[in-house]
C-alpha cells in the first residue's frame, strides 16, 4: 500500500517513520520491522531502521536529483499479521 510522498534534498540525511497505530489491532504490536528501498539506482540508501511496539522508522541518505524511489516498511506484529506500507521519496533540491 502506497503511504506518503516525501521530498527530499540528495544531501539530506534524515529519519522517516510510519506510525502504524491505526493500522494495529488491540493489544497487538509490532515485533519485527524491515525496510527495503527499490528505484532508478542505488543512490538512495537505508540505514539503521528501528521500531517500537506501533511505530518503524529508518534513515535515509543519498538519492539522485529528479528520481522517484520506494521505501518499503514491511512488519510483523504479535498476534502473526504481516503487511507493508510504502513511502515514495522525491529528490529535490531544496
Amino acid at each position: 500500500m502506497y503511504f506518503s510522498t516525501i521530498e527530499k534534498d540528495p544531501n539530506a540525511k534524515l529519519d522517516y517513520g510510519i506510525n502504524w497505530s491505526d493500522w494495529l489491532r488491540p493489544g497487538d504490536t509490532i515485533t519485527a520491522s524491515t525496510w527495503t528501498v527499490t528505484g532508478p539506482d542505488a543512490a538512495l540508501v537505508n540505514s539503521d531502521p528501528g521500531f517500537t511496539t506501533t511505530e518503524a522508522t529508518v534513515w535515509l541518505a543519498g538519492g539522485t536529483l529528479g528520481k522517484t524511489y520506494d521505501a518499503v516498511n514491511h512488519i510483523t506484529t504479535a498476534q502473526g499479521r504481516e503487511d507493508d506500507r510504502t513511502l515514495k521519496v522525491r529528490i529535490e533540491q531544496r
